[in-house]
C-alpha cells in the first residue's frame, strides 16, 4: 500500500468515523426500536452500546466475533480447539443478531465469555475495547467494520479475519475509487487472512491486501464437532418412530416464497405418495408459525415443533419453527431440500450438515458464497449434490429418489464420502496458521 493510497485511506476513515460520532444518536434510538420489536435482547441490549454485562477476568484474552448464527456455527470448533490448547486463556465470543445469542449460547465450551458485539460507533467500541482489552481479535468471514479494525490497530490488538469472503457485490462496491483506499488500509491491519477459496484469495488481493497474510485452510463451515448439547430435542425420537414406515424429505433454511415451491412440491408428491411426510424447517421461526396457520386455513392437517404436536397418520407436513435443532432433523430425513436457493436474489445455506448426516442434498441454483462448497463436493464425487431449478425439477428429482432405494443411497453416501473429505484437518490447519500468524506474536 503506498503512502499517498494510506493518506487517502485515513482521510475516509476520518470522515467515517466523524459520521459515525454525529450520528451517534440516532444510533441509539435506532437500537431502542429494535428493542422493542423483539430484535435485540430484550436485557442485554446495552452490550451493543459496549456496556459489558460480566466481569473481565484477569490475563490475556481472545475475542471471537461473528455477525450470525451460521458463522458463529463456524467459529465454534476453534474456539474449542483454543480452549483444549491453550486452556489458561479467556475466551470472548460476541455475535450481532439475537437468532444466534439463542443457540450458540447453548453451544460454547464452558468457561467462554459470551457477549453482543458493539455497534460500529466509537463511543461503543472504544467502550468496549477498553474494558475488555482483548489480545487477538479472529473475526469471521466479512466484518470489516473501520472504528472496530482502526481502534484495534491502534491498541496494538492483533487481528485475523477467518473464512474471509467478499461477496460478489461488495467486491464491485469496495473496488471503487472512493471505498478502496479504505478498506485496503482497513486489510492492511491483519495479521492473517484465511479466504474460503481461491477466488475469494484474488479477490483480497485485488482489494490490496498484503499477500503474506492470506494463507488457506480449508472451510470450517465444513466442521460439525459442536455437541448436541441445548434445544429442546425431548419428542424427536417420537417424531423418528412415527417416519419410519412412511417417505420423508426436507426443505430446510427456506426463505419467504419458497414455502409455495415446497408446497407445491409436496401436493403433487401427495398424487402418487399420499403417505408422503415434508418437514419445513423456515430461515425464521415466525415464518414456520405463519406456514402453518396458512396450512390449517386450507383445511391441512399441519404437527407444529413449537407446540410439540405429534406427527399422526393423518399428518403430512411437518413445520420445525424454533431455533437450533436442524443438525437433529437432518438425522431423520434422508433427502434434504436446502433452501435459499431458488430465487436470485438469496445466497444459499450451508450444505455441509445435511451431507454430515448422510442426506441425499439438493440445492437450487442461486446459492452465492456457496458456491464454492457446493463445487467442491461435486468435484469429489457428482453425486454429492444435486441442484434443481424451481417445482418441476424438484419435483421430479423427488420421485426419482423416492422411487429408487438405490440412487438414494448412492447420493447419501456421496454427500457423506465428500462432507468426510473435505472437512478433515480444516481446524488444524486453521489453529497452525492462528498459532504462527497472530497468537505467538499477541500472547
Amino acid at each position: 500500500m503506498t503512502v499517498a493510497a494510506a493518506g487517502k485511506g485515513k482521510l475516509i476513515y476520518n470522515i467515517y468515523r466523524a459520521l459515525t460520532t454525529g450520528l451517534s444518536p440516532l444510533v441509539y434510538l435506532h437500537l431502542r426500536w429494535r428493542k422493542l420489536r423483539g430484535l435485540e435482547h430484550p436485557h442485554r441490549w446495552p452490550e451493543r452500546l459496549g456496556r459489558p454485562s460480566i466481569p473481565r477476568p484477569p490475563g490475556p484474552l481472545l475475542w471471537f466475533h461473528a455477525v450470525s448464527l451460521g458463522e458463529g456455527m463456524a467459529a465454534i470448533p476453534v474456539i474449542r480447539c483454543c480452549r483444549r490448547l491453550m486452556p489458561n486463556l479467556t475466551i470472548l465470543m460476541t455475535t450481532t443478531t439475537y437468532c444466534a445469542f439463542e443457540v450458540i449460547k447453548n453451544r460454547l465450551p464452558n468457561g467462554v465469555i459470551y457477549q453482543f458485539c458493539p455497534l460500529d460507533i466509537p463511543v461503543a467500541v472504544d467502550a468496549f475495547l477498553h474494558y475488555w482489552k482483548p489480545n487477538a481479535i479472529m473475526i469471521m468471514e466479512s466484518e470489516l467494520w473501520p472504528n472496530l479494525i482502526m481502534g484495534a490497530s491502534k491498541h496494538g490488538i492483533a487481528l485475523a479475519l477467518l473464512n474471509a469472503r467478499v461477496s460478489a457485490e461488495s467486491f464491485k462496491r469496495w473496488s471503487g475509487p472512493v471505498l478502496l483506499p479504505l478498506i485496503s488500509l482497513l486489510l492492511s491491519k491483519f495479521s492473517l487472512i484465511i479466504p474460503l477459496s481461491t477466488l475469494q484469495a484474488i479477490r483480497f488481493q485485488l482489494l490490496q491486501a498484503p499477500p503474506f497474510t492470506i494463507n488457506f485452510s480449508g472451510d470450517l463451515k465444513y466442521v460439525n464437532d459442536y455437541d448436541d448439547s441445548g434445544g429442546d430435542i425431548g419428542n424427536l425420537e417420537d417424531l423418528k418412530i412415527s417416519l419410519l414406515q412412511r417417505q420423508v424429505w426436507m426443505a430446510s433454511s427456506i426463505h419467504r416464497g419458497e414455502e409455495k415451491i415446497m408446497l407445491g412440491v409436496h401436493k403433487a408428491l401427495m398424487q402418487t405418495n399420499p403417505g408422503v411426510v415434508t418437514i419445513i424447517v423456515p430461515r425464521h421461526p415466525q415464518h414456520g408459525k405463519e406456514i402453518a396457520q396458512e396450512l390449517q386455513k386450507e383445511g391441512k392437517t399441519v404437527a407444529l415443533r413449537s407446540q410439540h404436536e405429534k406427527l399422526t397418520t393423518g399428518t403430512n407436513v411437518y413445520v420445525v419453527d424454533t431455533l437450533g435443532e436442524l443438525r437433529q432433523f437432518y438425522k431423520l430425513t434422508p433427502i434434504a431440500v436446502i433452501g435459499g436457493s431458488f430465487f436470485p436474489d438469496l445466497a444459499g445455506h450451508n450444505i455441509s450438515e445435511a451431507a454430515a448426516a448422510g442426506c441425499a442434498v439438493l440445492t437450487g441454483h442461486h446459492v452465492g458464497h456457496y458456491s464454492n462448497m457446493v463445487l467442491e463436493m461435486q468435484r469429489l464425487n457428482p453425486l454429492s449434490v444435486l441442484q434443481v431449478s424451481g417445482k418441476s425439477e424438484l419435483e421430479e428429482a423427488l420421485r426419482k429418489l423416492f422411487s429408487d432405494a438405490r440412487k438414494l443411497e448412492e447420493r447419501q453416501m456421496a454427500a457423506k464420502q465428500a462432507f468426510c473429505a473435505l472437512s478433515s484437518g480444516v481446524v488444524a490447519n486453521v489453529w497452525n496458521l492462528l498459532n504462527f500468524h497472530v497468537l505467538r506474536r499477541a500472547l
